[in-house]
């Protein structure tokens, strides 16, 4: 089962009231679980922790800093957050520029990094527009499905 299947199933159990749902494909078997069980099993071969920990649990966003200011003008912040299990990217090689820095401004749909998967390179977009506040992620670092790679203002 590819990893767009799995985060469908996912957010399926997230959205509606089904407290479980188990799913059965050739000889694969996935269960996902409310409360952060899941379980992935083929019947044969194994898949490794990469295929356990894409589903995992989101984790929560960043609460606001600070008290709130007497002045009109209050800043809101997004988390963009992982949307498959994966090695985070910040460019597209190694010795090229990062596709976004602390600072810059984004458009939505822009490219922020890429996330390889499975031999497969999969370029991630800015769900918002704004400013990168920060960086969550380490270059080269492993990061699980949910998990929140950058703080957009």
């Amino acid at each position: 089962m590819d990893l767009r299947k799995l985060k469908k199933l996912i957010d399926l159990v997230q959205e509606s009231g089904i407290a479980e749902l188990e799913i059965t494909e050739g000889e694969e078997k996935v269960r996902i679980a409310k409360g952060g069980q899941v379980s992935v099993a083929p019947a044969q071969a194994g898949w490794g922790p990469a295929a356990a920990a894409a589903a995992a649990h989101a984790a929560a966003s960043t609460p606001a800093e600070g008290t709130p200011a007497p002045s009109p003008a209050v800043e809101t912040r997004h988390t963009i957050k992982a949307p498959m299990v994966g090695t985070f990217y910040r460019a597209s090689a190694p010795d090229s520029k990062p596709f976004v820095e602390v600072g810059q401004a984004i458009k939505e749909g822009e490219t922020v990094c890429i996330i390889e998967a499975m031999k497969l390179m999969n370029e991630i977009e800015a769900d918002t527009s704004g400013s990168i506040v920060e960086i969550l992620v380490e270059n080269g670092q492993p990061v699980e499905y949910g998990q929140p790679l950058f703080v957009v203002a």
